[in-house]
């Protein structure tokens, strides 16, 4: 089969052996589509991934071969997800299922840039769903990264009614606006780059590239990965109010100790997703309530460091692996 790997500087495609069950439980399944994480990008730029790493979680794919005790068979469209916590560790107890073990060392193998990948039975009992049929392959794709957004709301513990900015409206930040309004907040958006402005506005949800300096927000979603976001979330966050932070940022600069202690700040992280996180956002999706149809570009597997390079330079918001032609 065909797989996309890092190879030093480069993503480059080759040949390798297709997975196969052999008398394991799981299912093989062939990969239609997979989407571009930007997490795929950090582990690719800042060579925290060795050569040989075939990346991609985000995947839509078709089960070819399955020995399971659950209730998918052969020739069903799913989506899944890529870790799974165990439920039962002291992280997972808190609340703080990305920090567990047994979720670490869960993954799909090898990755979503390939042909055909191996899903074992705890995938599917846990973060497998058939791909509801309203909803296309490329839509279906961000059925994981909108979980790790619907996490990330519902860690951020804001009363009905109260107001959250989002700072960075790249394809998450626009996951992260929709779904902040699904939940009943109100939502602003800002981007220095006026098409995602606009993009955000065109979905209903006010935007600005200069938020008005009045303005506070009981809620700031930092969703940008630039350094001078931080000062822009202590600015416009309330006094008492939360700062979520979803992105890592070049400099790995962090938060004025005395702004959080005179003004009573919480500063919160969220990365990845649980189980029930992945049903909330799946519901989502099939429901209208995120909108997700215009934000991919669409890059056949051959062309996988194109789409790497488009995305590192802005030139798109998100991109999609179409796999299967």
């Amino acid at each position: 089969m065909k797989i996309a790997v890092i190879d030093n500087d480069k993503i480059i495609t080759q040949e390798t052996d297709t997975p196969a069950l052999n008398n394991r439980t799981g299912a093989i399944v062939q990969v239609l589509g997979c989407g571009l994480c930007g997490s795929d990008i950090v582990k690719f730029v800042h060579k925290i991934s060795k050569n040989g790493t075939v990346l991609g979680h985000e995947i839509v794919a078709k089960i070819v071969d399955i020995n399971s005790h659950t209730n998918f068979k052969q020739g069903d469209v799913i989506v899944t997800s890529h870790h799974i916590p165990c439920g039962k560790c002291d992280f997972c107890k808190h609340g703080n299922v990305s920090m567990c073990e047994h979720f670490k060392k869960t993954n799909i193998i090898p990755g979503g840039f390939s042909e055909y990948v191996y899903l074992s039975e705890e995938h599917l009992e846990n973060v497998a769903h058939l791909k509801p049929d309203n909803l296309t392959n490329i839509e279906a794709s961000f059925y994981e990264p909108l979980g790790c957004c619907v996490r990330a709301v519902k860690r951020a513990g804001l009363l009905k009614g109260d107001t959250a900015l989002v700072i960075g409206l790249g394809s998450i930040g626009i996951l992260m606006a929709q779904a902040l309004k699904a939940y009943g907040f109100n939502v602003i958006g800002c981007d220095l780059i006026s098409d995602r402005v606009e993009f955000l506005k065109n979905l209903g949800i006010q935007a600005y590239k200069e938020i008005p300096e009045n303005f506070k927000a009981e809620g700031i979603f930092m969703t940008s990965g630039a350094d001078k976001a931080i000062d822009t979330a202590l600015k416009f966050v309330k006094n008492g109010g939360k700062i979520l932070v979803f992105s890592s940022t070049p400099n790995n600069w962090g938060y004025a100790n005395n702004e959080i202690y005179y003004r009573e700040l919480t500063v919160l992280g969220s990365y990845s997703p649980s189980p029930d996180d992945l049903k909330d956002s799946l519901k989502l999706l099939t429901d209208g309530k995120v909108k997700v149809s215009e934000l991919s570009t669409v890059y056949n597997l051959e062309d996988i460091e194109q789409a790497f390079e488009d995305t590192m330079s802005n030139k798109i918001m998100k991109a999609y692996i179409k796999v299967i032609k």
